[in-house]
């Protein structure tokens, strides 16, 4: 292999010969780029455009909408030049971007749902206490360790993975990933499993337990209450339990893909299933929240009446 135990070039194997018919591929993932982005994009503006919706609620759904293009954009680049060509190699430098930026995404994404979970327990369970407590500073804070905490996490895993001389340059994947790279090393691996380990531990397995905890927290409140107030608080809820749901179970599928034998398994359903950790939580996020928060949809139909009436104008 050229250049040694560092091969310049990574493999990705589980592309599936497709022949002819790689071409309506490529036409379908563009067009669902185009409404992924789109999607995001549409929250993003009515967010930051319409001044009601500047609470902490609407800022974190903007977070998790900037953060679903930024993660695509990490993914589709390479993904879809890889749809049209006949192999499937990408450059070590590029991959290793990649294997960062999708792992950065994934972390920023289970960093806000922690953090919009607490902002939901706070709204339940210390109504009176709300507004002192998510402050614009706080939001600010806590928003920033978001976006800050993963990128030393995620980057000492990607720099030990980095350093590691390797026996092979096949990643059975569709992109990039660090655990199949780990598994290609030709030298003990227990530190980067211990520095991997941490990082499961501080950016998978605490933001899940805790937003399990915080909503064992607003159950326990409910169950106290009137139905009025328990339909409130499902209203107000249900967008964030639908994400988180529906993240978590992609996540699970991708640590899962990680850990067997993909060879055992449908070339087929091994393709979804590395698929949909990077597709799914993307395209369903701004369509929960833009579709089932009230305040988010009246203020999209008021922009679309307003953009009417001054296109009716103009003509």
């Amino acid at each position: 292999m050229e250049n040694g135990t560092y091969p310049p070039y990574f493999n990705l194997t589980m592309f599936v010969n497709i022949g002819i018919y790689r071409y309506p591929a490529f036409v379908l993932c563009l067009l669902l780029y185009a409404v992924i982005i789109s999607a995001n994009l549409v929250i993003i503006v009515v967010i930051s455009r319409e001044k009601v919706l500047h609470e902490p609620m609407y800022i974190f759904i903007m977070c998790l909408s900037i953060n679903s293009l930024y993660g695509s954009a990490g993914f589709f680049f390479r993904f879809l030049r890889d749809l049209l060509s006949n192999t499937h190699l990408i450059p070590r430098s590029a991959c290793f971007i990649q294997i960062y930026v999708i792992y950065t995404y994934a972390s920023y994404e289970l960093l806000l749902l922690a953090v919009m979970a607490y902002d939901r327990y706070v709204a339940v369970c210390q109504p009176l206490h709300y507004h002192s407590k998510m402050t614009s500073k706080m939001i600010s804070k806590l928003v920033a360790f978001a976006w800050i905490f993963p990128i030393f996490s995620v980057g000492a895993c990607v720099y030990l993975a980095g350093r590691l001389p390797l026996c092979g340059n096949k990643i059975p994947r569709v992109f990039c990933a660090n655990w199949p790279v780990v598994k290609l090393a030709c030298i003990s691996t227990v530190l980067n499993n211990l520095v991997g380990m941490l990082m499961t531990t501080t950016t998978v397995i605490l933001p899940l337990a805790f937003v399990l905890y915080t909503y064992l927290r607003i159950v326990l409140i409910c169950w106290k209450n009137s139905l009025e107030f328990k339909s409130k608080v499902i209203q107000s809820c249900m967008p964030h339990i639908v994400t988180f749901v529906n993240f978590s179970i992609s996540l699970f599928c991708d640590i899962a893909l990680s850990r067997i034998d993909v060879e055992i398994i449908n070339p087929f359903l091994g393709v979804f299933l590395s698929l949909e950790f990077v597709l799914i939580p993307p395209i369903l996020n701004p369509f929960v929240y833009g579709l089932k928060l009230p305040e988010i949809r009246k203020c999209l139909l008021q922009i679309l009446l307003q953009h009417s009436a001054a296109v009716e104008f103009t003509i």
